[in-house]
């Protein structure tokens, strides 16, 4: 079991998401037991990631659903395709097939639009991965019809009948914690928590993602998002902010950090105007300095 575990942990960082065993132990429970997988934590660390590492591990298909508020349950499933049904009835209506013939075909699946649960549910060959994304967006009837999905993968459209999946898709479930989410739902899944990175584990992330990047750059980038973390923001940097501004700096041919820098490119990972003036009276007061304690 051991073993297996070290295998995705390495298995996950040569697709360059760097992890630890308690992600590589729940994607491993997750796949054996058939069980959804529901990854909670703050904006930017990597939670979808997992999924996108998953589906090039088991060489599936990525199958994403990005959840909103006012999402429901037939935009999440299936739309008909309206003008084309209307141009196969304007074809055909010279012809001698009787109101019910006519009225079962422009109702098949030739004229059905899948979208992603159905499409994951009918998906041929390999299973696919199934990603319900900020699944805290949508609304408490949606989580309610999802439970129905993700307890028997099967759907039932009224002008086709029901439709079961061959092969579960392996299913990834993220949430930011925007709401609570309901019992029922967290009882159908394994549940993973992940936390800002600490200051090494992050430095790791930078080298692994952007490779070739100067090693000086790479620890004051971190370091300096972490002295952020520890202020009172709206939105606090995560990992993927530290990428994002990691790779303009690179794109400006920057070695390290000075106060000037800085000052350009808070906007590569402060994502708010009131954060924005809050570091930068920081810099003005000397209290945040430019540059920060380099990875001992």
């Amino acid at each position: 079991m051991r073993e297996e575990i070290q295998r995705i942990q390495q298995a996950m960082e040569r697709e360059g998401y760097v992890t630890d065993r308690a992600v590589a132990t729940a994607v491993h429970l997750s796949m054996t037991l058939g069980k959804p997988l529901l990854v909670e934590g703050h904006p930017g660390v990597g939670k979808t990631e997992i999924a996108k590492v998953l589906a090039v591990m088991q060489q599936g298909d990525l199958i994403r659903l990005q959840c909103y508020e006012g999402l429901d349950a037939t935009t999440a499933l299936y739309e008909w395709n309206y003008p084309k049904q209307l141009l196969h009835i304007r074809l055909q209506q010279d012809g001698d097939q009787s109101v019910a013939a006519r009225e079962a075909d422009i109702f098949s699946e030739r004229f059905l639009l899948k979208r992603p649960l159905l499409a994951a549910i009918t998906h041929q060959g390999r299973p696919p991965v199934l990603l319900i994304d900020e699944v805290d967006r949508a609304d408490e009837e949606f989580e309610a019809f999802l439970l129905e999905v993700l307890s028997d993968f099967q759907v039932t459209i009224p002008e086709v009948g029901t439709v079961r999946a061959e092969a579960r898709p392996s299913v990834v479930l993220t949430s930011n914690r925007a709401r609570d989410l309901s019992d029922a739902l967290r009882r159908r899944c394994l549940y993973l928590w992940i936390d800002y990175p600490s200051l090494e584990k992050e430095l790791r992330i930078v080298r692994t993602r952007i490779p070739g990047i100067d090693e000086r750059l790479a620890r004051e980038v971190t370091a300096f998002i972490h002295s952020l973390r520890r202020l009172k923001l709206a939105k606090v940097p995560g990992v993927a902010e530290s990428l994002d501004w990691a790779r303009a700096l690179v794109v400006l041919h920057a070695t390290h950090l000075d106060e000037e820098l800085v000052r350009e490119t808070l906007g590569c990972f402060l994502k708010d105007e009131e954060d924005l003036r809050t570091v930068s009276a920081r810099l003005d007061a000397g209290e945040l300095p430019a540059l920060a304690s380099p990875v001992a």
